[in-house]
């Protein structure tokens, strides 16, 4: 997994576009008439030919001769692929093709007990290739019938989404099927199930947000009927001083207990008190850090994936090879794991942890342990699929395989049993996609990059209902050209950020677009929006002068969202009801202390609210680029007290 760098600190930024209507968010009437949609049989862009995983990282970017206004830091997303012009004609369906609206095939177990894996791959230790971005043609045109409306508001132009041109029309022509598929199931009455009506009783039963420790994206529990807390009065308690290294090195990870602070650092894992200080352990690993989970067990356990060694002359770039499973309470390794054919360690890309299972996935298949080390699944020998990566959380395991050719990829997201990797429920994605990311599992939502020209990696969220062996789009949620503000790791299928699920109001929130404001600066919202109908539902409006984005969900399962710093003021955190939308402020950072605030944001770093304190981190230990970075932390704690 190739890591970019944090570019240095950037100034504030203005909103994008023109000043908006200030009844901007709230949902409208559906039209009567949705706009003509474009045709299908649009070829793609040819795919690029596979690409090495592990790429060395480039150095980090010299500092100007002055230092810059202190603002939030962090890379620009990746740009989306290359796209051809539109051009063919339609084509008949194939047999058995699958897709948006298509059913897919019969879901098989491909998860068996390990056996020995296969031949070695053709390409050389640390160069497996990648999914390259082809694409194909969408088949057929799109039934007749009742098409949902676009999510639109006061002043948007009519069937939503900005920009246009060749990319529009190629977004509309893969996701058109699904809009159909999504009205047909609406309309025969079929329609996502979720426990209880969402009421407090149902909630008070059902407590699976409480067995993570940090905020996620999803959850069960929300709208409770808590009293609102008094507004922290917060200031910088401490920080974790930036490791002295002569390059970059990968430091991702940051978790939050009871009573610790977890940061992952230069070759290692470090627990803290919750207000810093002195480490009170820390856990020594084999190389640099590949990637973290953010899930954790109920009693504190989580997962990571590193390298099998430092870097050295020999092996400049090892690869990603050692699976650890480590206890945050108790500062332990309880086991580290890795698998090798008959001539080298094989490496994954991402590791996660859902059901009591520890699952890491990549280019040449994936593997699963349980939590007491024991082997599930492996690769098997002759594949002609792998599981590119799993996502998990609570009690469920999603895995998204990938089968045929590199630059033509048939992408199945499936439900797995995380005892032994069976398929209990399968979606075909519509080909034309090559990568596939799962934001949540419990409801499952993927999110897919049909046309994305913002760098976000996801133009799309679909809800799918996975209770029987086929899988079933429910509906649809459009990040409409960067309208709405989402995140989401360009190849991976875990790491989706900026985008919370609420599984007791049934929706999702996002923030949207920061705009100008003609009184006092940027000004933006958080919108809900319905899993079952996929249209906006409602909206809280945001503080002017900053954006507001949602970071996940608190123990009580309100939606919890971060205010940025700005030149005159600290950062701010709130909580947002899941179904009024109303927010009470949680902490209020104190101007002083804006300018080490500004080192961190919440699109770029790690950002987590627990135990009423504000957690800011770096994914990266780097060298300083000159005097203005010498003292940027690895990470900074906020909050009442120090």
């Amino acid at each position: 997994m190739s890591q970019p760098p944090p570019p240095p600190n950037q100034p504030p930024q203005g909103g994008f576009g023109a000043p908006q209507d200030p009844s901007y968010g709230y949902p409208q009437q559906p039209p009567g008439q949705p706009p003509a949609q474009p045709g299908y049989g649009y070829p793609q862009a040819p795919g690029q030919p596979p690409q090495a995983p592990q790429t060395p990282p480039p150095p980090a970017p010299p500092g100007p001769a002055t230092p810059p206004p202190p603002g939030p830091a962090g890379p620009p997303g990746p740009p989306g692929p290359p796209q051809a012009p539109p051009s063919g004609m339609p084509q008949t369906p194939p047999q058995g093709a699958g897709g948006y609206g298509y059913p897919p095939q019969q879901p098989q177990s491909v998860h068996a007990q390990p056996t020995q894996v296969g031949m070695p791959a053709a390409y050389p230790s640390g160069q497996q290739p990648q999914y390259a971005s082809g694409q194909q043609p969408q088949y057929g045109y799109p039934p007749q019938g009742p098409y949902p409306p676009q999510n639109t508001y006061p002043g948007a132009t009519p069937g939503g989404g900005q920009g246009g041109g060749n990319k529009s029309k190629q977004r509309m022509m893969i996701i058109v099927s699904a809009v159909v598929a999504v009205a047909l199931i609406v309309g025969g009455g079929i329609f996502f199930a979720t426990k209880g009506d969402g009421g407090s009783d149902d909630q008070a039963k059902d407590p699976k947000d409480k067995k993570q420790s940090q905020e996620s994206t999803s959850g069960t529990t929300g709208g409770k009927d808590v009293p609102a807390p008094e507004t922290v009065d917060g200031k910088l308690i401490n920080k974790i001083d930036m490791p002295k290294v002569s390059d970059q090195i990968t430091t991702e990870g940051m978790w939050v207990t009871d009573d610790t602070f977890v940061k992952a650092d230069v070759y290692k894992v470090v627990g803290y008190p919750l207000d810093g200080g002195s480490p009170k352990w820390t856990i020594p690993l084999a190389g640099e850090i590949c990637w973290s989970s953010d899930h954790v067990t109920e009693n504190g356990l989580t997962t990571i994936l590193f390298q099998e060694a430092k870097p050295s002359k020999k092996d400049k770039y090892p690869s990603c090879t050692e699976v650890g499973l480590f206890d945050l309470n108790n500062g332990k390794m309880l086991w580290q794991k890795h698998l090798s054919d008959s001539y080298e360690r094989l490496s994954f890309d991402e590791v996660t942890l859902g059901g009591g299972t520890v699952a890491a996935g990549g280019t040449r298949g994936g593997a699963a342990w349980s939590l007491d080390g024991k082997l599930l699944w492996k690769p098997q020998e002759g594949e002609d699929c792998e599981d590119a990566g799993y996502a998990g959380g609570g009690d469920k395991l999603v895995a998204v395989r990938q089968c045929g050719e590199y630059d033509n990829p048939q992408i199945q997201v499936q439900t797995l049993n995380p005892k032994n990797g069976k398929i209990k429920s399968s979606y075909k994605v519509s080909p034309g996609l090559d990568y596939v990311h799962v934001l949540s599992t419990d409801p499952l939502i993927v999110g897919l990059d049909a046309g994305d020209s913002t760098g976000a990696a996801v133009s799309d969220f679909l809800t799918i209902d996975d209770s029987g062996k086929t899988g079933k789009v429910v509906s649809k949620i459009s990040t409409e050209g960067g309208k709405y503000v989402a995140e989401c790791e360009s190849t991976n299928v875990e790491g989706c950020k900026l985008a919370v699920v609420s599984k007791s109001a049934d929706a999702l929130f996002m923030g949207s677009e920061e705009r100008s404001s003609s009184s006092s600066g940027t000004v933006n919202e958080v919108v809900a929006f319905s899993l079952k109908t996929g249209k906006a539902i409602g909206k809280t409006d945001g503080v002017e002068g900053a954006g507001l984005t949602p970071l996940g969900l608190d123990k009580d399962g309100y939606v919890v969202a971060y205010q940025e710093s700005t030149y005159d003021a600290g950062g701010a955190v709130w909580r947002i009801d899941p179904k009024s939308y109303k927010k009470d402020k949680l902490l209020q950072n104190q101007v002083a202390d804006r300018e080490m605030e500004s080192n961190f944001s919440a699109k770029y770093n790690e950002v987590i609210y627990a135990n009423q304190r504000l957690y800011m981190s770096d994914k990266y230990a780097t060298k300083p680029s000159g005097s203005y970075d010498k003292d940027d932390p690895l990470a900074a704690i906020f909050g009442a007290g120090g």
